[in-house]
């Protein structure tokens, strides 16, 4: 099984948006996909409580503070870590997870959050899977911003502490398609393809990355 960790402690980065649309296109490839919704909103659940059932299956995880615990024969695990993720229990949801992605928001706030966070996960390198890949995106962005364009930059140029590159894979702006998808309990790659042609190619390089062995 390959366990995939969306992840960043500050709230309202749009974890579960990368969540629900990974986890609905691994399905669509014939994979069988299990989700767990560790954040006490609880949004991930809520969307596939209203998932359609004519759409590719996706299993809800057994979760709790603790654990998560999925059926053997689960391909995918995609983990919807909470807000405010630090010390041991990240530690612990890094150590078992094979990729983490860690979407960035283009707010001052939000990139100052990023850097103590990326600073922390070098302090716990002993206690997490050292062969873990990290990987950054830009999470809704408004286009052709002052503030997007920062944050692009920012990423691009980013390193841990220690001096290693951290991948910038892509920007994902600002939609109202992921809106639509999310109510619907679908994702955008589920939706007409005329309307949602930018946002799929955005994605382009981060599927890319995911489908990598």
């Amino acid at each position: 099984m390959r366990s995939i960790l969306v992840l960043n402690p500050k709230g309202g980065s749009g974890k579960t948006t990368l969540a629900t649309n990974i986890a609905a296109w691994i399905a669509g490839q014939g994979k069988r996909v299990a989700l767990a919704d560790l954040d006490k909103q609880g949004s991930s659940n809520d969307w596939l409580a209203v998932r359609p059932d004519n759409r590719p299956a996706i299993i809800r995880a057994c979760e709790d503070s603790k654990t998560v615990r999925v059926d053997a024969d689960i391909d995918y695990l995609i983990i919807d870590s909470p807000a405010a993720l630090h010390g041991k229990k990240l530690a612990k949801f890094a150590h078992n997870a094979e990729r983490a992605i860690v979407p960035i928001t283009a707010s001052a706030i939000d990139v100052r959050a990023a850097e103590r966070f990326f600073h922390e996960l070098v302090s716990l390198k002993k206690k997490i899977n050292r062969k873990i890949k990290i990987v950054t995106v830009a999470n809704r962005v408004r286009e052709d911003t002052r503030a997007a364009a920062r944050l692009e930059h920012y990423l691009e140029h980013l390193r841990l502490p220690d001096g290693r590159e951290l991948p910038y894979l892509s920007r994902l702006r600002n939609s109202q398609n992921y809106v639509t998808a999310a109510e619907r309990g679908l994702s955008i790659f589920e939706l007409a393809p005329s309307k949602t042609f930018q946002d799929r190619e955005q994605w382009v390089p981060l599927l890319k990355w995911l489908a990598q062995h």
